[in-house]
C-alpha cells in the first residue's frame, strides 16, 4: 500500500485509501473545497494552482458540485492526482505549507442537496418496527420484499454535522387519547443511516439500470434522519412520513468517494422471493460498514450495514424506474441500519422497544427517547486493503428545546 508523506496520516482512518472531500468556510463568507488526509486538510484550489493541475477549474467553485457532475472518468483522474500529490515527495515542499488541521475549519454542507429520498432497507429494522406498531399483524407489509420502500424528504432541512436540532412540535395522539393535541414531540428519535450522493444526473423518462450505479453515484456520507415518533405515528396513514421527519436530517461533512469502498464490498443477503427483473442484481454491492451510535458519550449500538436487504443499486433503479430523473446532489439515504441483536439496533424506538426498555448511559442516567441537551454522534468505518480500516467521518447533532 502506498504511503503518504503527511505526518501521522498512515496510521489512522483517513490515509490515502480514504481521501474524503469537504468544504471549509472562512470568516468572510467564502468557502474552499478541501480533501482530508489524516487530521489535516489540503485546499484543492491552492494545490491545483501550485501543481498546474488540469482539473483546477473543478476546484474553484468552493463546493463539490462541479466535480460531482464531471463523471466517473474525471472522478478517477482527480483521485489519482491527489494520491500522487500526497504520496510523491517531489510535491511535499509545495503542498505541505498548505495543510491545515481539520479542527481549524468550520465545515459546511459539501454540495448542494438537490432531492432527498430515504429508504427502508433493513429487514431487521422493518421487522422490529412492524412488531412495535402492529403487534397483532405480520411485521413486514406485503410489499416489503418486492420493492425498496422509501419516501421523499425535504432537501432544505438537510443540515451539516454539528448543527443543533430544534425539537419539533406537531399533532400527537396516543392510542388511548380521545383526540389529538399539539405540542413538542415527546418521542424524539434518531435513525442511523448511510447516504449515497448522486454526481451524474439522468434524463427524465429514462430509468437507470442497476448496473449503472457506479456511473451516477459519486460518494457516500453518514446520515441521521431525526424522527418524531409521536408525530409520525399519528400522521403517517395513509401517505407516510411528513412532519415527523421533515424538521431536520443531519449529514456528515465529509463525502467519501465510492471508489474508496472497493475493499468493503461484500455479498448482500439473499432475496426471497425473487425480485422483478428490473431489480435483479448480482448481490455484489453489499457493503461491510460498521456504524457506531454514541448517546451523550456512551456507545449504545453498532449497526452492521452488511445485513441490509436492499442494495444501493436496487434503490437507485427503483427510484428511477418510473422515469424520475436524477440530479447532481441527489441524496439517497439507506434507511435505518439495524442488525439482529439489540446492541445492533439503529434507532431508539427499537433499542428501547418503544420506551419500555430504557437505556442506561455511562453517567448513570437512563433514556428512552431524546431529551433537550442530548448529543448523538454516529460514526462508521470500513475495511481497507491489507487489514487497514478507513473512516467515513461522523455526524453529530445536539437537541435544543422547542422555540
Amino acid at each position: 500500500m502506498t504511503s503518504t508523506w503527511v505526518l501521522g496520516a498512515n496510521e489512522g482512518l483517513f490515509g490515502l485509501e480514504a481521501l474524503p472531500y469537504g468544504v471549509a468556510a472562512h470568516k468572510d463568507g467564502s468557502a474552499e473545497l478541501v480533501v482530508r488526509i489524516g487530521d489535516q486538510t489540503l485546499p484543492l484550489a491552492a494545490a491545483g494552482a501550485a501543481t498546474a493541475s488540469d482539473h483546477a477549474e473543478l476546484f474553484n467553485a468552493g463546493l463539490l458540485d462541479p466535480l460531482m457532475a464531471a463523471g466517473p472518468r474525471i472522478w478517477a483522474e482527480v483521485r489519482a492526482e491527489i494520491t500522487t500529490w500526497l504520496s510523491d515527495d517531489s510535491h511535499r515542499e509545495r503542498l505541505e505549507p498548505l495543510l491545515r488541521p481539520v479542527d481549524a475549519h468550520n465545515l459546511r454542507l459539501p454540495f448542494t442537496v438537490a432531492d432527498y429520498v430515504d429508504f427502508y432497507s433493513s429487514e431487521a429494522h422493518a421487522t422490529n418496527v412492524g412488531r412495535i406498531f402492529r403487534p397483532d399483524q405480520a411485521p413486514l407489509t406485503p410489499n416489503w420484499k418486492h420493492l425498496p420502500i422509501g419516501y421523499h424528504g425535504r432537501s432544505g432541512s438537510v443540515v451539516v454535522s454539528g448543527t443543533d436540532v430544534v425539537r419539533p412540535s406537531g399533532q400527537r395522539k396516543a392510542p388511548a387519547d380521545a383526540a389529538p393535541t399539539f405540542g413538542p414531540s415527546r418521542r424524539l428519535d434518531i435513525e442511523a443511516e448511510v447516504g449515497f450522493v448522486v454526481g451524474v444526473g439522468s434524463e427524465l423518462g429514462r430509468p437507470v439500470d442497476v448496473s449503472a450505479f457506479v456511473d451516477h453515484v459519486f460518494g457516500v456520507v453518514l446520515v441521521n434522519d431525526w424522527s418524531a415518533r409521536d408525530i409520525q405515528s399519528w400522521e403517517y396513514v395513509p401517505l407516510g412520513p411528513f412532519l415527523g421527519k421533515s424538521f431536520a436530517t443531519s449529514m456528515s461533512a465529509w463525502v467519501l468517494p465510492l471508489a474508496a469502498l472497493h475493499a468493503a464490498r461484500t455479498v448482500a443477503p439473499t432475496q426471497d422471493p425473487p425480485v422483478l427483473p428490473y431489480l435483479r442484481d448480482d448481490r455484489s454491492w453489499g457493503l461491510d460498514l460498521t456504524l457506531e451510535v454514541e448517546w451523550n458519550g456512551t456507545v449504545i449500538s453498532r449497526p452492521p450495514f452488511a445485513e441490509m436487504y436492499w442494495t444501493p443499486p436496487q434503490q437507485l433503479a427503483h427510484l428511477t424506474v418510473n422515469g424520475a430523473p436524477l440530479r447532481t446532489g441527489d441524496l439517497l439515504a439507506s434507511g435505518t441500519v439495524s442488525g439482529q441483536r439489540r446492541e445492533q439496533r439503529g434507532s431508539f424506538l427499537e433499542l428501547t422497544w418503544s420506551g419500555t426498555e430504557p437505556v442506561e448511559l455511562a453517567d448513570g442516567s437512563t433514556r428512552t427517547f431524546l431529551e433537550d441537551g442530548d448529543t448523538v454522534v454516529i460514526r462508521a468505518s470500513a475495511p481497507g486493503f491489507g487489514g487497514t480500516r478507513i473512516g467515513l467521518g461522523e455526524v453529530v447533532g445536539r437537541i435544543r428545546a422547542t422555540r
